[in-house]
């Protein structure tokens, strides 16, 4: 995942197997709890979620709500934070930067943030910074990756291109 280039690259080792466009935080880069940044360094995919769900389920708190997200049902919402289809959840694995508490006691778990590369309404922008914190995705380059991605995946977020 560049952070630069706003795309999500899916590697086989250093083969590019497919390129996503992408919009990350549009605060920017941080791993801060609150700080509506996308942590950056090496996770690893915790949890795959939404297995079966309608291309456009609607997910809130990781469970599907019962909706199937239409530009109606945007309208009648403005500004919600749309998570839909699939959640592939992230968890830190560099101590200190990404994963439990900085030296100075500031939580910075991606875990417990609920760092996610989820679906987003195809309506939503991409390649460019517009979310909260998550990697948004199209729906169907979302589900085209969680079915290639299993649990215990390495994920890098990177500034670089």
């Amino acid at each position: 995942m560049g952070l630069a280039s706003q795309q999500v690259w899916l590697l086989r080792g250093r083969d590019v197997q497919a390129c996503y466009p992408a919009s990350t935080a549009r605060n920017g880069a941080g791993e801060d709890s609150g700080s509506e940044r996308t942590p950056r360094g090496w996770h690893v995919v915790r949890a795959r979620i939404g297995a079966g769900l309608p291309l456009a389920a609607v997910l809130r708190g990781r469970r599907p709500t019962g909706e199937v997200w239409s530009p109606a049902l945007h309208e009648a919402q403005p500004g919600r934070d749309w998570i839909l289809g699939r959640i592939l959840w992230l968890s830190g694995r560099e101590p200190g930067v990404n994963r439990g508490r900085r030296a100075d006691g500031v939580l910075v778990d991606s875990l417990r943030r609920y760092i996610y590369l989820h679906g987003t309404p195809d309506c939503e922008p991409m390649g460019e910074p517009r979310s909260h914190g998550c990697v948004r995705l199209r729906n169907d380059d979302i589900l085209a990756l969680f079915e290639q991605v299993p649990a215990g995946t390495p994920v890098l977020i990177s500034e670089a291109a």
